[in-house]
């Protein structure tokens, strides 16, 4: 049989069987093998195509595979960046020219009227704040927060403050100016009735609310009328809510309330009356307001800017207090004759005066002696005043 590529394919006969080949001459062979090349020539050409289209499906699935990863990056990438726009920091505002703006996440309280005033007014958006609201049952809840990363600034009393600084890097860098005689009449102190005098609580179940200052309270209230803190039983609690029922049940015999709303519930008690309020001790509660140390860094021009829009917001409350009335029944349901009764006795005056510091300097001593505070720390280095002494540096001392 003879066989050949391309036209000369092998010749049968009809009946299907090979005829005998042919010699093939020099000249055949040469013609053959040109025709063998010839084919092999066009054959190639095919091969190659599909080799080249094997490449090209590899190097398809290649960058799909690279698309795919460099996709995941990305969204891994905005996924971060989501995360990090929780946490206080600058951000570029379009409305402001590009200007930076400072988002905080502030810890609340349902009867404090500056932050929502100031957020509701507009004031922050003024002064660059992207302010969210996050609300506590009491400021020291709030501080705690800051713990978990829940919130980025928080604000309460001496106690909670410093609790907090010296347990992690964090700094009080104002405070609101409260501490009066005047602000510290409004915490009155409700007992079982048949309880008539301070020397009566001595064995009794007395409430406060964790992590605040009031342990301190009662410890300096109760030694002004000869009982010491180990002759009474401490209850801590979560809340005025709780202490509410608890001393109706009879379950408490005394507690430290704060504020119209509350003085009127509790004075409103069969079981209790009210047997004194805290301007009768020589305690004074001022609140301040406390952020990261990182975070006070960073952003220090977004602070000063923060603590300008409290001290316009505080102005703004005084001098439109039907106004903030309305505000507060509005976004709390708070009765607006309380705020009204409020307002006048707690306004805030940012800044830092040497009274605040005497009160943090006690307060910290009282802490340390009784082991509230497990390790003693520097005061002055736990306070950044550089902000408020570049927003107000008539308000704030030097330290010593």
């Amino acid at each position: 049989m003879r066989t050949y590529t391309g036209q000369h394919a092998e010749q049968t006969n009809h009946a299907g069987v090979g005829r005998q080949t042919e010699p093939i001459s020099a000249k055949g062979r040469a013609e053959h093998s040109a025709e063998r090349t010839d084919c092999a020539d066009h054959a190639a050409p095919a091969a190659n195509t599909g080799v080249a289209v094997q490449h090209n499906r590899r190097q398809r699935a290649t960058d799909d595979r690279h698309w795919g990863r460099t996709l995941l990056a990305l969204a891994m990438t905005v996924s971060l960046l989501a995360v990090l726009a929780g946490c206080g920091q600058a951000a570029a505002d379009p409305e402001q020219g590009g200007a930076a703006k400072l988002k905080l996440r502030i810890a609340d309280i349902s009867t404090n009227s500056i932050f929502r005033v100031a957020k509701s007014k507009g004031i922050f958006e003024k002064h660059g704040i992207d302010a969210e609201l996050v609300s506590f049952a009491t400021p020291a809840e709030g501080v705690n927060s800051l713990f978990i990363k829940q919130v980025d600034v928080a604000f309460g009393a001496d106690f909670p403050l410093l609790n907090a600084v010296s347990k992690g890097d964090y700094s009080i860098f104002a405070s609101s100016g409260t501490a009066t005689d005047l602000s510290a009449s409004e915490w009155k102190l409700f007992v079982r009735k048949e309880i008539k005098s301070a020397a009566e609580l001595k064995g009794k179940k007395l409430s406060f609310s964790r992590g605040t200052f009031i342990p301190y309270l009662w410890d300096v209230y109760l030694g002004q009328n000869g009982v010491k803190l180990s002759e009474v039983k401490l209850i801590g609690q979560g809340g005025f809510d709780e202490a509410y029922v608890a001393l109706k049940k009879g379950e408490i015999d005394g507690a430290w309330v704060y504020g119209a709303v509350l003085n009127e519930k509790f004075a409103a008690l069969a079981e209790a009356h009210e047997l004194a309020d805290m301007s009768q001790t020589p305690v004074r509660l001022g609140n301040g307001l406390i952020a990261p140390n990182e975070l006070l860094k960073n952003n220090k021009a977004g602070f000063v800017a923060f603590v300008k829009a409290l001290d316009e917001a505080s102005a703004y409350v005084q001098a439109n207090q039907e106004e903030t009335a309305d505000i507060m029944y509005k976004q709390v349901k708070q009765p607006k004759e309380a705020t009204l009764k409020d307002l006048p006795k707690n306004p805030w005056r940012i800044g830092f005066t040497d009274k605040a510091y005497n009160g943090y300097k006690e307060q910290k001593k009282y802490m340390v002696e009784n082991n509230i505070i497990e390790k003693d720390f520097d005061l002055n280095s736990k306070l950044n005043l550089d902000i408020l002494r570049e927003a107000f540096p008539d308000r704030v001392i030097e330290l010593k």
